[in-house]
C-alpha cells in the first residue's frame, strides 16, 4: 500500500526533482515507511511506501526490471502473487524479493497487460518503458485504489490523490458541472472530478501515454461482459460460502498484523465469522460507538468478539474530537465529504494504528446483494405513483425516511428513479430548493444505466445494483481509502473479490431481495454461523446523528453561524439560497432540511480548510 505520483513532460524538458519530491512527500501519510524517486530527463516517478508485504529494503520502489527497461511504482496488493512463483521459476526467473511488486513487473514483462485478468487484488500502478518511451497507468477492477491525472502546460501529471497534482502546479479550479453533481448526486461519477483539470482513471481501465502526448485508454475489465460470459452457478449458497471464505482468507496475506473494521452489522460480522471458522487466531477488531441507541451497534460487536475470543477496541467521537476529525478528513478526502461518516472512519483508523497496519472492511456487500432499503422502492414503480398522489402522505408521518420516500415518489421516469436512487435530493427538490435549476447532465451515469438496462431489462432493482457498483460504490471505496490511509492504514474489501462481483451478478434476484432487508444469500449462508441478534438486527451502517451535532455541540454551533455567512453563497447557482434562514430552520429542529444543508455545510468546511491551501 502506497502513494504514487509522476510527471511526464510532453515538451521533453527535464523534470524538476524538487517538484517531483514535493508531489511525493505530500502523500507521506500514504507511505511513512520508505520513499523513492526515479528521474530520467523528462520523466519522473515518485513513491511513498507503507510496508505490508516484504517489509525489507528489497521491496523499495520505484522498482526496476532486471533488464533495466521497465520502472514501476505500485500502490495496492496482489493477493495471489505467490501462486505465480512456480510459473516464474519455470521460465528461469529468480526473484530477488518477497514483494508482490516484483511478481507484477515480471508478469508484465512476460505477457504485457494480458496478465491483468489473472490478478486477484486491488491496485493502481504506473510503468515507464524506457525503450518505447511510454507510460502505462492502470487501475483495479472495482476502483479500490485511486489514481488521478491532469495535463497542464504540456505536462502529464498523475498521483494517488489530487493534492499532489495541485502541489505540482495544476490549478485548483472548481468545475460547475462537478459542483452540481456533488450537491445533487452527492459525488462526481465517472472520470470527471470536482475540478476542471483533474480526471480519474476509471476502474477496470488502463491508459498508455506516449512521450509525444498521444494516449489510448482501454477498458480491460467489463462487468457486463463478465456476467454475460459467466458459467452457470449450480448451487449458489455453496458457491457463495466457498468463494467468500476464500476471499477473506486471501486478504489475510500480509507480513504485518491484520484487523477488522467491525461495525457490528451483518457484513463486517460475516468477515469476522469467516476468519473464526477458518481458525484465524488473536484477531483485533475496531469499532466506533454512539451514545444514541438508534445509531449504535457496539453491543453486537461486543457479543461476537467475546464469542469468538477476539479482541474488541472501541472509541467514541464527540464535540471537539469530532470537529478535529472532520477537518482532517476534509484534507485527506481532497473534496467536500459526502457520506458524513468520514470523521468516524478516520477515528477507527487512528484507534487501529498502534496495533495493525491492515483493516478488513465489509464495503460492497450492500451494492452487490441489495442491502439498502432504497432498493425496495424500485420493486413496484406504480406504487410510487400512488404515493406521490396522496397529498396527506407528507404529513402522515414526519419521520425523515417517509419524507424522503414521498419526495422520491415525485420522480416521473424510470431512468431518474435509478439515477437518483442513491441521492438525498431529487429533481423536484432541485427546482424547489435551488430555484429553477435543471438537474445535472449525468452523462456517465446514463452510460452505466444503459449497460444495466441491457443486462437486466425491465428489472429496476438489478439495474440499480449494477448502477451503484459503478457509481455510488466508487465513492464509498474512495472514502475508505482516504480515511484509512489518512492514518497510514491499508483497507481491504473481501466482498469485492472479482469472483463474487461477477458471480453474484448472474444469480436470480431472489438471492438478493428475498426478505425484509435484502442480502438474502449472505444471510442464509451465515445464519448458522452468526448469533441470531446479528442476523435479525435492523440495518444501521455507520450512520451519524449530524442534526444533533450541529445543534448540541458548542463548536458546531459556532461553525453553523460561520456557515450562514459563507462565501459559497456567491457561487453561480447558489444565489437563491439564504444561509441564515437555513440555520434558523435547523436550530428550530426541522429535520427535513438536513439532506439539503449537509452537503452545503460540508462544502463550507472544505472551502475553509482545504481550498485555501492550494489556491
Amino acid at each position: 500500500m502506497c502513494g504514487i505520483n509522476g510527471i511526464l513532460h510532453l515538451d521533453y524538458k527535464p523534470v524538476d526533482q524538487n517538484q517531483l519530491v514535493k508531489m511525493r512527500d505530500i502523500l507521506e501519510h500514504r507511505g511513512p515507511d520508505d520513499k523513492g524517486i526515479y528521474l530520467n530527463n523528462n520523466v519522473g516517478l515518485g513513491h511513498r511506501r507503507l510496508s505490508i508485504i516484504d517489509t525489507s529494503a528489497a521491496g523499495h520502489q520505484p522498482f526496476t526490471s532486471d533488464s533495466g527497461r521497465y520502472i514501476i511504482v505500485f500502490n495496492g496488493e496482489i493477493y495471489n502473487y505467490q501462486s505465480f512463483y512456480p510459473e516464474l521459476k519455470s521460465k528461469g526467473i529468480a526473484l530477488k524479493s518477497g514483494s508482490d511488486t516484483e511478481v507484477l513487473l515480471h508478469l508484465y514483462e512476460l505477457y504485457g497487460m494480458k496478465m491483468l485478468h489473472r490478478l486477484n487484488g486491488m491496485f493502481a500502478f504506473a510503468i515507464w518503458d524506457t525503450l518505447e518511451k511510454k507510460l502505462t497507468l492502470c487501475r483495479d477492477r472495482m476502483g479500490v485504489k485511486p489514481l488521478y491525472y491532469a495535463i497542464h502546460k504540456n505536462s502529464f501529471y498523475f498521483a494517488s490523490e489530487q493534492k499532489a497534482l495541485f502541489t505540482a502546479g495544476v490549478p485548483l479550479e472548481i468545475s460547475e458541472n462537478g459542483l452540481e453533481e456533488y450537491f445533487f448526486n452527492r459525488f462526481v461519477a465517472g472520470e470527471n472530478t470536482l475540478y476542471n483539470h483533474v480526471k480519474k482513471l476509471l476502474p477496470g481501465h488502463y491508459m498508455v501515454m506516449e512521450e509525444n502526448g498521444k494516449s489510448v485508454t482501454t477498458r480491460w475489465w467489463h462487468l457486463k461482459e463478465q456476467i454475460q460470459n459467466h458459467i452457470p452457478i449450480i448451487n449458489p449458497k455453496k458457491w457463495f460460502e466457498e468463494t467468500f471464505f476464500d476471499s477473506v482468507k486471501l486478504r489475510m496475506v500480509s507480513d504485518v498484523p491484520v484487523g477488522v473494521l467491525l461495525s457490528g452489522g451483518l457484513d463486517s460480522c460475516s468477515i469476522l465469522s469467516a476468519l473464526y471458522h477458518q481458525n484465524f487466531k488473536n484477531i483485533e477488531a475496531f469499532n466506533i460507538s454512539f451514545s444514541e441507541a438508534e445509531h449504535n451497534e457496539f453491543h453486537l460487536a461486543k457479543k461476537i468478539t467475546e464469542e469468538y475470543n477476539y479482541f474488541l477496541n472501541h472509541t467514541q467521537l464527540e464535540n471537539e474530537n469530532l470537529y478535529q476529525n472532520l477537518f482532517e478528513t476534509t484534507y485527506f478526502q481532497d473534496e467536500p465529504i459526502m457520506h458524513l461518516n468520514e470523521p468516524h472512519l478516520l477515528a477507527i483508523a487512528k484507534l487501529a494504528k498502534p496495533k495493525v497496519k491492515v483493516l478488513l472492511s465489509g464495503e460492497g456487500a450492500d451494492e452487490l446483494m441489495g442491502g439498502y432499503v432504497r432498493y425496495k422502492a424500485l420493486k413496484n414503480p406504480s406504487l410510487l405513483k400512488v404515493i406521490s398522489q396522496i397529498s396527506k402522505f407528507e404529513t402522515f408521518n414526519k419521520r425523515p425516511r417517509y419524507d424522503k420516500l414521498f419526495r422520491y415518489s415525485k420522480i416521473n421516469n424510470e431512468a431518474d428513479l435509478v439515477i437518483f436512487n442513491g441521492s438525498n435530493v431529487y429533481p423536484n427538490d432541485i427546482n424547489l430548493f435551488y430555484g429553477n435549476k435543471k438537474k445535472p447532465e449525468n452523462a456517465y451515469r446514463h452510460q452505466v444505466l444503459s449497460e444495466a438496462k441491457e443486462l437486466y431489462p425491465k428489472d429496476l432493482q438489478r439495474q440499480a445494483l449494477y448502477f451503484d457498483q459503478h457509481t455510488y460504490l466508487c465513492s464509498l471505496l474512495d472514502r475508505n481509502d482516504r480515511c484509512t490511509m489518512g492514518s497510514s492504514i491499508e483497507c481491504r474489501e473481501p466482498f469485492l473479490d472479482q469472483r463474487l462481483v461477477a458471480g453474484l451478478g448472474t444469480l436470480d434476484s431472489k438471492w438478493m431481495f428475498t426478505g425484509k432487508k435484502g442480502k438474502f444469500i449472505l444471510k442464509t449462508t451465515m445464519e448458522d454461523k452468526l448469533p441470531k441478534e446479528i442476523i435479525d438486527f435492523r440495518k444501521i451502517g455507520l450512520s451519524a446523528p449530524w442534526g444533533k451535532y450541529l445543534t448540541d455541540y458548542p463548536i458546531f454551533k459556532e461553525e453553523l453561524n460561520s456557515f450562514a455567512k459563507s462565501e459559497m453563497f456567491d457561487l453561480p447557482f447558489m444565489q437563491n439560497l439564504d444561509g441564515s434562514k437555513m440555520v434558523k430552520e435547523i436550530q428550530k429542529g426541522n429535520t427535513k432540511i438536513i439532506p439539503y444543508i449537509m452537503p452545503l455545510f460540508m462544502f463550507h468546511v472544505w472551502q475553509k480548510n482545504y481550498q485555501k491551501k492550494f489556491v
